[in-house]
């Protein structure tokens, strides 16, 4: 029987895309030993001289990444926070995005006024222009951004470059987003949940914010060495930086550094789910990974607000040490599309 798409799902693609890719021979100035090796990173690098103006693009389906909870301005704001997330991991400056929009034809007009003001002021947020785009009808609402953004060439983060003992690190607590839209989805189990509680956590749900100015900072310091976003989940992310090194590296999380908040302790305990889960597996938490000298990590931590998580090691595996003190190797899967048990 022929094999489909969803038996290797997105991830699969992705290698049999980039192995195709990396044989192709194309000699241009603007490209050079990084723009090839950033075709499995966050972003792609484009050489500019002292600069690499750094491009990365999503697509984003109204069935797919927006809740019927998740208003048009909202939505706009999103799909630029999901590409600026992209740019911060790689340390660059957001400078501009070009979104390609395929329509319904009976979207209201003030919902499409309501999606270009969420753009625009995401744009302004983030210190960047919209610069282009093309619009199109669809069956559903579908939006694919493309966004440019510069950096100096000695202070690019990449995906590789972890060494072993390594801290690795992250911008924010873990498994927010996740809780949150739990919270969207389940309505009736949280009525009593603190207000408090339940505000913070549709914010991280609905209107996500990139670490742009974290992963500016992170890359100006010389300490960083390796980087990505955790939007598909920290250990499917961490399982990227260990590829990323061709396995020659390992990580082991402390459950007990883990920065899981009370609010989804909270929601865990009422859906009968395990906190750690959120954390781990669950994704659409905009912070960003990285792993950072040993001997530097106190003098970054000054500067930014860090949550040490782990160590990378030499095992070649992902691990997490529990605060029974038993070790295990942790399986590593996260949110993929086109995987095989979406069928």
């Amino acid at each position: 029987m022929p094999r489909k798409i969803s038996d290797v799902g997105e991830k699969g693609l992705i290698k049999r895309i980039l192995s195709k890719a990396e044989k192709s021979e194309f000699n241009s100035t603007f490209l050079d030993k990084f723009s090839f090796k950033s075709l499995s990173d966050d972003a792609a690098l484009i050489n500019l001289g002292d600069q690499y103006l750094v491009t990365t693009s999503d697509m984003l389906f109204k069935s797919t990444h927006f809740p019927d909870d998740m208003n048009h301005d909202q939505i706009g704001k999103k799909v630029v926070t999901v590409n600026v997330s992209d740019l911060a991991a790689m340390g660059a400056k957001p400078i501009g995005i070009i979104v390609s929009m395929g329509l319904p034809r009976d979207m209201l007009l003030d919902e499409f006024e309501e999606l270009i003001e969420g753009i625009l002021d995401m744009c302004s947020k983030y210190d960047m222009k919209l610069i282009g785009g093309d619009t199109n009808e669809s069956q559903e609402l579908t939006l694919c951004g493309t966004c440019l953004g510069i950096v100096q060439k000695e202070n690019v983060l990449m995906k590789d470059g972890a060494k072993p003992g390594d801290i690795i690190a992250i911008t924010g607590p873990v498994g927010l987003a996740a809780a949150g839209f739990e919270v969207l989805f389940n309505k009736n189990k949280f009525q009593d949940l603190n207000p408090n509680y339940k505000d913070h956590l549709l914010k991280h749900a609905l209107n996500p914010k990139a670490r742009v100015n974290e992963g500016i900072l992170l890359a100006k310091s010389g300490f960083i060495t390796s980087a990505t976003d955790i939007t598909d989940g920290l250990v499917s992310e961490i399982d990227e930086l260990v590829n990323a090194n061709n396995h020659r590296i390992g990580m082991t999380l402390n459950e007990e550094m883990l920065p899981i908040p009370e609010e989804i302790l909270e929601v865990a305990d009422k859906t009968g789910k395990d906190p750690l889960e959120f954390a781990l597996y669950y994704g659409e938490d905009f912070e960003l990974l990285l792993t950072v000298k040993k001997e530097c990590f106190k003098q970054i931590e000054e500067r930014i607000q860090l949550y040490e998580i782990g160590n990378v090691t030499s095992s070649g595996k992902i691990e997490i040490l529990h605060k029974d003190g038993t070790k295990n190797i942790i399986k590593p899967h996260g949110y993929e599309h086109l995987s095989p048990k979406k069928g």
